[in-house]
């Protein structure tokens, strides 16, 4: 469910129980007045409550999205690591292979 949706939900609820209230209470405006001060401050700390839920939630999904990004670049940076000591010894193969074809070469023109 959209989070933007139950916020609306939320404030929707509070505006129309604040006005049933006041349209339908018995008591005296000035208790009436207390009690849907008490709502409206119980109903935003379950906002707050929720609000504070979500953040953890994207900053735990936060978290674990950096932790699999980290893997994964630890992982490339190692198969990097691989190939470059790969081509590094391919070269190094090459490299003896040209010089003991100079050399025979060089003894064959000798």
């Amino acid at each position: 469910m959209n989070s933007g949706k139950v916020l609306l939900g939320v404030l929707a609820g509070v505006a129309a129980g604040a006005v049933v209230g006041i349209l339908f209470a018995p008591e005296k405006g000035s208790r009436t007045r207390k009690q849907i001060l008490n709502k409206s401050e119980d109903y935003a700390d379950g906002l707050k409550d929720k609000f504070d839920d979500f953040v953890d939630s994207l900053n735990q999904k936060y978290q674990n999205t950096m932790h699999e990004v980290e893997g994964m670049v630890t992982k490339g940076k190692s198969k990097y690591d691989n190939a470059m000591h790969e081509v590094d010894s391919i070269v190094a193969k090459g490299k003896s292979k040209f010089d003991d074809s100079k050399r025979e070469a060089n003894n064959e023109i000798a």
